[in-house]
């Protein structure tokens, strides 16, 4: 599994993919990431530092994942990743976390702030459907505004490949996302070992009507493959 990378296209940035205690939620009909853990904090801070060693400070800019939320990490490579930021002159830090968690964001964002460092959260919302959200994907997000969403989380992640959608309703996801949030992530479902498959019709009309139409916006980066980012 490679766990760093660069990232070359839109908001240039590196990229690392640690390893946390596991994904809480864990309940997604879509994902099976959360299979990438280990209870054994020692181990995932060994873990953890050998991927940090590898950030340089090219851009500035980090993005931090895991196969989970940013609060699954263990405290020590929370403080290896601060001080890796000082040591590089890193002055933004990306990170994500499931809507459970929201609560949290802003006590992660003064500890990176009393350091310099600019932190961002990233929220894995998918749809703004909150019908499909709920019932189909299983996201547990309670809120359906996505005013009050935004309150909590400066960008957002779509999925988009899944029978159901259509593109009157992924245009809309893109449009109330770009009102909303700072930046969107787009991923293109791709097979996994879930029940969820991917849609080649939906595919297909991202494809062929929207994507043409947002490829080159700043604001969006697009993930065909979910290693398209360099990590995984």
């Amino acid at each position: 599994m490679k766990r760093y990378s660069l990232i070359e296209n839109k908001n240039r940035r590196e990229i690392v993919l640690l390893r946390g205690t596991g994904c809480r939620w864990k309940k997604c009909s879509f994902c099976d990431y959360h299979k990438d853990c280990s209870t054994d904090e020692n181990a995932n801070f060994t873990l953890n530092s050998s991927v940090l060693d590898l950030v340089t400070g090219r851009y500035h800019r980090l993005e931090v994942i895991d196969s989970g939320s940013f609060p699954e990490l263990d405290d020590k490579t929370v403080r290896r990743i601060i001080d890796v930021c000082i040591e590089k002159r890193i002055d933004t830090l990306y990170f994500e976390c499931h809507y459970i968690y929201r609560d949290r964001i802003a006590e992660i964002k003064k500890l990176f702030a009393g350091s310099g460092i600019t932190a961002k959260a990233k929220l894995g919302i998918e749809t703004f459907d909150a019908g499909f959200r709920e019932n189909i994907l299983m996201k547990g997000i309670s809120e359906s505004d996505p005013s009050r969403i935004a309150e909590h989380f400066d960008q957002a992640c779509l999925l988009f490949g899944i029978s159901g959608q259509t593109e009157a309703s992924m245009r809309l996801d893109i449009k109330t996302g770009l009102d909303y949030f700072e930046r969107l992530c787009i991923n293109i479902m791709t097979p996994n070992t879930t029940p969820v498959r991917p849609d080649p019709h939906v595919i297909e009309t991202f494809t062929d009507k929207i994507f043409p139409h947002i490829a080159e916006d700043q604001r969006i980066d697009i993930l065909f493959d979910n290693k398209d980012f360099g990590v995984g």
